[in-house]
């Protein structure tokens, strides 16, 4: 896998803690639901981390949920080099914002959307799926820790409108989602209604997060990646962009109201 460092690591604490605890690869196989063949697997390498596995021997091993932890770390180490800086961005900001034009912001998606999502990519094996949906489902902690940043989504009605047969039902627990997310009091949901046919944000999305320092920086996504934006004139740039789609969004109140609305087109 990639981010190898940690995963090495990760493999070495394993077989440390296992004989630590002496226990053979047979006894704390059955433990964690796994065949001794298989533990061996995982220490040697052979097999992908897993993390339903390292959650049982973190449990098993009483270790505080240290191999979890680190497989985390993998993940993120495993992302394109263009994306870690926003990842830390995000880790560090204060305060959030997120114009999206096609799709339910990342950070507010259920793990059966995310994954629809990432499935599009029809150029990548269904183990990497997964990886990527883990890393996603992880970010998400950023709004749920303690002193979560103050995020505030713009998000296009057709957004909500869009799906075809047999998705429905992941649609109506998707904008459940959001009206939940939107009841926090550090999440703010608006939705540009369809009505509003041509506006500057329909050029492509874009995030912008703040640090402690006060600083904005911003991140763009296209069909090969990303960029982050984190010049002054650029950022300005970005910042005048998000008060025009900003000013295009119903209220908090109207916005909740539409959202339970399609949910109901959608059961």
């Amino acid at each position: 896998m990639e981010g190898e460092p940690t995963a090495e690591l990760i493999r070495a604490q394993l077989r440390r803690l296992r004989l630590h605890a002496e226990l053979s690869q047979e006894e704390f196989g059955k433990l964690v639901h796994f065949s001794g063949s298989q533990v061996s697997a995982v220490e040697l390498g052979q097999r992908p981390l897993d993390r339903f596995f390292l959650k049982r021997a973190d449990e098993v091993l009483g270790t505080g949920g240290l191999l979890t932890s680190l497989l985390k770390l993998a993940e993120r180490d495993g992302q394109p080099s263009w994306f870690r800086p926003w990842l830390e961005a995000e880790r560090q900001a204060q305060q959030m914002r997120c114009y999206q034009p096609t799709l339910i912001p990342g950070l507010l998606q259920t793990e059966n959307y995310a994954r629809a999502v990432i499935r599009t990519d029809n150029t990548i094996s269904d183990e990497e799926v997964e990886k990527r949906l883990a890393v996603r489902m992880d970010r998400q902690s950023i709004l749920t820790g303690e002193n979560p940043p103050v995020y505030v989504a713009v998000i296009e009605e057709a957004v909500l409108r869009r799906a075809e047969e047999g998705f429905h039902g992941l649609m109506a627990e998707q904008i459940t989602r959001l009206i939940e997310c939107s009841e926090c009091p550090h999440i703010s949901i608006h939705i540009i209604p369809t009505d509003v046919s041509m506006h500057v944000g329909l050029v492509g999305p874009f995030a912008l997060a703040r640090a402690g320092d006060g600083g904005w920086v911003g991140h763009l996504e296209h069909q090969l990646g990303g960029v982050v934006v984190d010049t002054d004139d650029e950022v300005a740039i970005l910042l005048s962009r998000w008060e025009s789609v900003r000013s295009e969004a119903l209220s908090h109140r109207q916005s909740t109201g539409l959202m339970k609305k399609a949910v109901t087109s959608w059961t």
